[in-house]
């Protein structure tokens, strides 16, 4: 299991997404991780996912990210 935040943001996405993100440059990857990281920290809705199901919360916190990167 990765233990950067890169690694386990890349884990966490779903695997077409994953590749997308992968190929990317790696600032901006430390970029979308940073941003998943803070998704995970700050919704509250996420921490009950999260003491439910940790990769659960992950990989939603992960879809959030994406699709908030994909609408801009």
């Amino acid at each position: 299991m990765p233990t950067d935040a890169v690694g386990r943001f890349l884990a966490a996405l779903e695997p077409h997404r994953r590749e997308a993100v992968a190929g990317r440059p790696r600032e901006e990857q430390e970029r979308l991780a940073a941003a998943w990281e803070e998704e995970l920290g700050s919704d509250d809705e996420l921490d009950t996912l999260d003491e439910l199901s940790p990769p659960a919360a992950e990989a939603e916190a992960a879809r959030r990210v994406m699709d908030r990167e994909s609408s801009t």
